[in-house]
């Protein structure tokens, strides 16, 4: 069935990159800007998501607990109490990020048209290979948002979101939702089919486009979710050998532990970090607030998340002496440093931009190594734990911390040696990923429950393992012109 769905193609925010506004608010008639490869390659900093998922993931997980102050904001209140947002202009809401991966999709569409037009060298494939991972990374997001996670019993069924591969000619088109496995069936054509055209050579800086490391690692994300391990292994080795991986992760326990709080802002998500694979820049005023949000890390979560008998190494991680601020108000690992962009010299007003890691390479050994447990191969995944380890763990000691199956079953008691591998990576990653969001996921995966309890005890919100409200549901506008609305 066809439902029709209002797009507003990179209109909806005049904040957007005015090249896009130039480009995509014409009608196709009067649209002659996109007749060379280099207009085309210029469109495509476009075709990345200029939102971010940040808030509404983290303020979602059960990484955020309550501090009980008064500085409460929408965006941080609604998606901790699990209250539908609706209004799209509101910054770091579900909306606007729709609406953000929708307008990148856009600008990948017409990339991909105009390429089709142009003659085929090297460059012009190079650019479709990018364009096609990115229009598959806007709908993996989306399907992973707004809709259920993916499993192999239900995906022919549950409820997907729309997969957009055609420029917008007119406002109002015609969509249907498919279903989450029609959308991964969609996004892995994409995204095979763009990797094998990939060049990293014509970037000047590789980090802020889909380049051949970022889109093996978005493979590695996104076959993990599907459920196919052996994959994830095989893309996690085109991003690095074991042998390399460990130098290319962030060394917390030698050269962060010397940093101060801005050397830790600027260096987290610069281009130059090696662990950084894939940076794009999003407007969002994350940056500025998650160490004041009222449901962020409170006291009650650093207590259950950093202290050292709260990790299945038994030891304290370098990242836990770097939490600032001195009293839950304000705690704060520092990672984001804000771009406040103004329309002019003298303005006096603008937007707040962060810039946000889609991808790195701590992910890929994460992911490789669920990878490895998953299929029962417990040694490989104990390896990338310990190359992990050894960037985290302060005084690491090759010998006293090696981390083994014992360990790991000792502090998930009644698991299976390979559950407890498995647990002791999510685990980790609560710590690694602290104020990024990325815990959502994995809350998403493995279907797990948990409770958000308000400071004074009156609140008690449980999210079951199947809960309606882990998926956000989609914009008002949507619903309002047909598209079905998730059930609550």
């Amino acid at each position: 069935m066809k439902n029709k769905l209002l797009f507003i193609i990179c209109i909806l925010f005049v904040s957007i990159n005015t090249g896009c506004e130039k480009i995509l608010d014409h009608q196709p008639d009067d649209r002659t800007e996109l007749n060379s490869q280099e207009k085309v390659s210029e469109l495509l900093a476009n075709a990345y998501p200029k939102g971010s998922y940040i808030t509404m993931a983290e303020s979602m997980s059960d990484l955020a607990g309550d501090k009980g102050n008064n500085g409460k904001t929408f965006v941080n209140q609604f998606a901790w109490m699990f209250k539908d947002q609706l209004d799209p202009s509101d910054t770091d809401s579900p909306p606007f990020y729709w609406n953000a991966c929708y307008n990148a999709i856009a600008a990948a569409n017409y990339a991909l048209e105009a390429l089709s037009k142009l003659e085929e060298t090297s460059a012009t494939r190079a650019d479709r290979g990018e364009a096609l991972v990115a229009r598959a990374y806007s709908h993996f997001m989306l399907v992973t948002f707004f809709a259920k996670s993916y499993d192999p019993q239900t995906a022919s069924t549950d409820l997907g979101i729309p997969y957009v591969i055609d420029p917008q000619k007119v406002v109002e088109g015609s969509y249907s939702r498919g279903t989450v496995k029609s959308v991964y069936d969609n996004i892995e054509k994409d995204l095979l089919e763009g990797i094998s055209l990939i060049s990293d050579q014509k970037y000047t800086v590789p980090k802020y486009h889909f380049n051949t490391k970022a889109a093996y690692a978005f493979a590695t994300r996104f076959y993990l979710f599907k459920q196919e391990y052996q994959k994830v292994i095989e893309f996690a080795n085109k991003v690095y050998t074991t042998e390399a991986i460990g130098n290319n992760l962030r060394a917390w326990n030698t050269v962060y532990s010397g940093f101060g709080y801005y050397e830790l802002e600027a260096i987290y998500t610069n281009s130059t970090e090696p662990a950084n694979l894939l940076l794009q820049e999003a407007k969002t005023s994350w940056g500025r607030n998650y160490a004041g949000y009222t449901y962020a890390l409170s006291e009650s979560v650093l207590q259950k998340v950093f202290l050292s008998n709260s990790n299945p190494a038994r030891k304290t991680f370098a990242q836990a002496n770097k939490i600032f601020g001195g009293t839950e108000l304000v705690y704060n690992l520092p990672k984001f440093r804000e771009h406040f962009v103004k329309p002019s010299i003298s303005a006096n007003f603008g937007d707040a931009y962060n810039m946000i890691p889609l991808f790195t390479t701590e992910e890929v050994l994460f992911n490789r190594a669920e990878a490895h447990a998953s299929l029962g191969n417990n040694a490989a995944c104990i390896a990338d734990l310990d190359v992990y380890l050894s960037k985290r763990l302060v005084s690491y000691s090759a010998v006293n911390d090696k981390f083994s199956e014992q360990k790991a079953t000792a502090f998930f008691t009644g698991k299976t040696s390979s559950q407890a591998l498995i647990e002791s990576i999510l685990n980790f990653k609560k710590i690694e990923y602290i104020h990024e969001g990325m815990r959502w996921f994995d809350i998403l995966r493995h279907k797990i429950a948990f409770e958000h309890i308000s400071a004074d005890g009156k609140i008690n919100i449980s999210i079951s393992a199947d809960d309606n409200r882990k998926v956000l549901q989609i914009p008002e506008n949507a619903i309002a012109i047909g598209l079905e609305a998730n059930p609550r």
